[in-house]
């Protein structure tokens, strides 16, 4: 049984093709989905933000890291929820 926490990362990227997918993958490699992608284009920009009601907390970082390495990303904020729950 390992913890989990609610996790949202948003981000800023400079608004490319192939950057969704980019962004998704960290996710996936990890067979993990996230429950909430959202995406708006500012200028040449987008602001991105993929949230999960329940990451295993030990993935937190691994994902932020990979996030933060996609080519295109300009900044990028791991916010967490204080509560951890146990997963069932």
């Amino acid at each position: 049984m390992s913890d989990t926490v609610a996790v949202r990362y948003v981000l800023r990227a400079l608004a490319e093709p192939g950057l969704l997918p980019r962004l998704l993958q960290p996710f996936a490699k990890r067979d993990l989905v996230p429950d909430r992608v959202a995406a708006q284009r500012e200028g040449e920009e987008l602001r991105v933000e993929l949230a999960m009601e329940a990451m295993p907390a030990e993935m937190v970082h691994l994902v932020a890291g990979n996030l933060g390495q996609v080519v295109g990303v300009v900044s990028l904020q791991t916010l967490r929820r204080n509560e951890v729950r146990a997963a069932a």
